[in-house]
């Protein structure tokens, strides 16, 4: 990518930016490739934030992916929603998360407030 870094308004110029970091990704710190390195990943990832963007996972689907990597059933959901019969309701989509459930979720289980925020 010579040594005139420019916007990259095409995918053909996310190509050649993706091509001129691979060149540079291993290089030392401290060095002009260092730093063309670094240019490029943030052009990189401007580009990506405009022409690929990555949605917000549904809650109720998000909290079901954590449930499933914390081997969470129903039933450890209770103390955070307050009956058996409100997890069911959220879990199905049938009632939406409340404020309430929504900060004990986020306190008891770290589940970051973006993710259960629709």
């Amino acid at each position: 990518m010579n040594n005139l870094i420019k916007p990259l308004k095409s995918e053909a110029d996310y190509e050649a930016a993706l091509v001129e970091l691979e060149k540079v990704f291993d290089c030392l710190p401290n060095t002009p490739e260092a730093d063309q390195a670094e240019i490029l990943v943030m052009l990189i990832n401007k580009y990506e934030e405009q022409h690929y963007p990555i949605s917000t996972p549904d809650p109720i689907e998000a909290l079901k992916y954590i449930m499933q990597e914390k081997q969470l059933k129903n039933k450890d959901l209770i103390s955070y929603f307050g009956s058996r019969s409100l997890v069911s309701e959220v879990l199905n989509k049938k009632r939406e998360l409340t404020l309430k459930m929504i900060k004990s979720l986020h306190k008891g289980l770290g589940i970051p407030y973006e993710l259960l925020i629709a």
